[in-house]
């Protein structure tokens, strides 16, 4: 899956989707040394989405703080999976809410991605924080806004983030939801206050942004006063 804003200059083809590969390796790496293979089978339960097996190697003693070779923790995996049942598993057994993977994906982010607002709205309870970006300088709201995941963007709203934050490039949420045409994302930023006439470091419009991405109904209800 890619997601990119119709741009030409600096921002031109920005993919997103490089830093949510579901591949889990079978082999963990930053493990905690005492019980490797515990570890690893946390891992492997996070990414199968098998609650049991969570629940059980946590028990045995697996630290919640293990990684696998792209540096996800168990929180990450069921982040990205939207697994609710397994991130109450994994924020009760002490795990940092904020680790993020060797590319600076944090939980919330997966969460945001992955259009999961019930754990985007779970994360942030438990002290997720909103202004990180990971190695592309995206946060949360960006992957949220591009995906058009209105239940994560209305609760990253309502965690007090400003619906007209300026990102990369002079991009707000509106102006990435209206790049990818994502129409519900756009009418509920609208709702929220958002700006239509902000413009980007290129001078354009979330209106424009749409229209150049061929997104002409989503141009014309951001155009539309």
């Amino acid at each position: 899956m890619k997601m990119s804003v119709a741009r030409t200059g600096p921002c031109a083809a920005v993919l997103l989707s490089g830093l949510f590969t579901l591949t889990l390796p079978l082999a963990a790496a930053a493990q905690a040394p005492t019980n490797p293979s515990l570890n690893a089978q946390l891992l492997v339960g996070a990414r199968q989405g098998d609650l049991a097996q969570v629940e059980r190697v946590l028990a045995a003693g697996a630290s919640p703080s293990s990684r696998n070779r792209l540096g996800k923790t168990a929180l990450v995996l069921a982040a990205e999976k939207g697994n609710l049942a397994i991130v109450e598993a994994m924020l009760k057994s002490g795990a940092d809410v904020n680790q993020a993977s060797l590319e600076g994906v944090t939980p919330l982010m997966a969460a945001s991605y992955a259009g999961a607002g019930p754990v985007v709205k779970r994360l942030l309870a438990a002290g997720a924080k909103t202004d990180l970006r990971d190695r592309m300088n995206k946060p949360a709201m960006v992957y949220a806004a591009g995906q058009g995941s209105v239940s994560a963007i209305d609760a990253l709203l309502a965690s007090g983030i400003d619906v007209d934050a300026a990102y990369e490039h002079r991009l707000t949420a509106l102006m990435w939801a209206a790049g990818q045409g994502q129409a519900d994302a756009v009418r509920l930023l609208l709702e929220r206050g958002a700006t239509r006439d902000l413009r980007d470091d290129r001078g354009l419009t979330a209106s424009e942004i749409a229209r150049q991405a061929n997104h002409d109904e989503v141009a014309q209800a951001i155009a539309r006063p």
